[in-house]
């Protein structure tokens, strides 16, 4: 959240300084600026941001973004789909988020629905099974069967994903496209 924050800033930053030039060598504030109130004295002192713009803080994720030592990814999971009947979605696929790779064959959509769901409620119970006593509906939705393991916005991952009856066909419907699209 707080390098989501910070990028959000850096990026703001920088689309100000391309849209409203910094004052000119005449000391003249452009007329994009304020002109009066608090502000006006402030504006001939901010110059443009320098581009490009420096890495962030190594305690944002930030690291070095000069081809070395990229940051770690904070979403890393490994698929495994057994018995699902598609062809092609059978088999074991890496998946990193942040930046969005590996092999899974939807591999940004998986990262975007990762990403929708991340720091909401339903984001935490996105990989736990339904609490132990939920009444599920008696509905069999196939042999299919994934196991995800890995680390999802820092927080290990270690489930299985079935088709065994309402609940578990549920689970596996909110992590589509992560898990291949049954319906």
């Amino acid at each position: 959240m707080l390098r989501r924050l910070a990028l959000t800033a850096v990026v703001t930053l920088a689309a100000v300084s391309v849209t409203a030039p910094a004052a000119s060598a005449s000391g003249q504030v452009p007329s994009a600026l304020p002109t009066s109130g608090p502000l006006a004295a402030v504006q001939p002192a901010l110059g443009p941001l320098p581009v490009p713009l420096p890495p962030l803080p190594s305690f944002l994720g930030g690291g070095n973004h000069g081809g070395q030592d990229e940051p770690a990814a904070r979403t890393r999971l490994t698929v495994t789909v057994e018995r699902s009947g598609v062809a092609g979605a059978d088999g074991t696929f890496e998946l990193t988020c942040g930046p969005t790779g590996g092999t899974h064959p939807e591999r940004q959509g998986a990262c975007d629905r990762l990403a929708e769901v991340g720091g909401t409620r339903a984001g935490q119970d996105l990989f736990r099974p339904a609490p132990e006593g939920t009444m599920c509906t008696m509905i069999y939705g196939g042999d299919a069967s994934a196991r995800i393991v890995g680390t999802w916005e820092g927080q290990r991952v270690d489930t299985t994903v079935t088709r065994g009856d309402g609940c578990e066909i549920a689970r596996w419907n909110n992590l589509v496209p992560v898990l291949p699209d049954l319906r």
